[in-house]
């Protein structure tokens, strides 16, 4: 916390924000529970409850002075002290698109279908739920319902880094309206670490910066200790800024929330009303 950025933020009010956040969440779980014990369900009515409180991720929500000069199509990758998904752990909930598509050269070695990519993964102790391929998603996954029911299978989606600029296209509004599940990209051409890669990119949030001045960022989740989420916000923030016009400066606010929670405010720049009196 050297930097000249994070020498501006204020740690402490980091810490009570996050305390305050995952009590609040832990004491609507509770109820949740509570409420679900009380109350005989249909299944669909379950299915329903399901959905509202599925999203247990913490989000980091960023507010520009301005708009940015242009939207920037890449995400841009922050790496995060601590991980909220696992892929070495079985429950870890991950979708891999690959780039199956043929290549110039002719070489059946330089093509990756799932069986190999399969193969690979079960070696290195990786578990990733799906493998799914690009020209499949693009073949089956053109009706709104299909991308709609692809958006809920999954918690976290990762790509072919070769195939990211074709995904917006293809997976539609839904993963990239709220930038919540945006695939983050991974390298997976024949040298490169696949384990190395897919750990760091789910230890990794995305920052998308879009027409207007507000943008979100996964940095936890529900479960997560305090200090752990304490560290990916100032981890978060201290990357954030290096794409940033102006950096900090360019910056109005940070705030933290879960989607169906308040945002409680870590970082304000707002102008000083008395000076202009």
């Amino acid at each position: 916390m050297a930097s000249t950025t994070m020498a501006k933020i204020n740690e402490d009010q980091v810490r009570k924000a996050v305390k305050a956040l995952l009590k609040w969440k832990k004491l609507q779980s509770k109820k949740t529970l509570e409420l679900q014990n009380l109350n005989s369900l249909s299944d669909e009515e379950e299915n329903e409850e399901d959905e509202v409180v599925d999203d247990n991720f913490i989000y980091l929500q960023l507010t520009l002075k301005k708009i940015p000069p242009k939207e920037l199509t890449t995400p841009h990758k922050i790496t995060l002290p601590n991980p909220f998904f696992h892929p070495l752990e079985s429950f870890a909930n991950i979708c891999l698109i690959i780039d199956d598509r043929p290549r110039k050269s002719h070489n059946s070695k330089t093509k990756l279908d799932v069986e190999t990519v399969q193969k690979k993964l079960k070696s290195e102790g990786i578990s990733i739920t799906k493998v799914l391929k690009f020209t499949k998603l693009k073949s089956e996954y053109k009706s709104f319902d299909a991308k709609l029911d692809l958006y809920g299978s999954y918690e976290l989606f990762l790509a072919d880094k070769r195939v990211m600029n074709l995904l917006p296209g293809l997976l539609g509004k839904q993963f990239y309206k709220k930038k919540r599940k945006v695939p983050v990209p991974v390298d997976l051409r024949g040298n490169s670490n696949w384990k190395e890669e897919i750990e760091r990119a789910c230890s990794s949030t995305l920052l998308c910066l879009g027409s207007g001045t507000c943008s979100v960022l996964k940095i936890g989740r529900g479960g997560m200790e305090n200090g752990e989420v304490m560290e990916n916000v100032l981890a978060a923030i201290d990357g954030i800024v290096q794409f940033v016009p102006k950096k900090l400066n360019g910056v109005r606010a940070f705030h933290l929330k879960f989607s169906d929670s308040l945002a409680l405010p870590v970082y304000e720049d707002f102008p000083d009303q008395s000076s202009k009196q």
